[in-house]
């Protein structure tokens, strides 16, 4: 599996258990965000897609589940979704 252009220092990547899509990830590094507790990692999602959507979602990534923000509500809190792997690798 060769790494995709657009993400910026994978340590890993798995794959989706009901679409099928491989996904890469990363260790969040972003400072001034309050999520970095909850979200250790940067899902990286779209590519050269339809809608041009190149970019990351805060994610906990563990070996058989993902835990991803999708969203946030009115008040700033994330709204989350539970993804299920099939298959996860590290690399290094």
């Amino acid at each position: 599996m060769a790494y995709y252009t657009y993400t910026k220092d994978p340590i890993g990547a798995f794959q989706e258990r009901d679409t099928g899509n491989w996904f890469e990830f990363s260790e969040n590094d972003d400072p001034n965000t309050p999520f970095n507790e909850d979200f250790p990692h940067k899902v990286w999602v779209g590519g050269e897609g339809v809608c041009g959507d190149r970019g990351y979602r805060y994610a906990h990534v563990m070996k058989t589940r993902v835990v991803i923000c999708t969203d946030e509500d009115e008040f700033g809190l994330p709204i989350k979704e539970r993804w299920y792997t099939k298959k996860f690798n590290l690399y290094g």
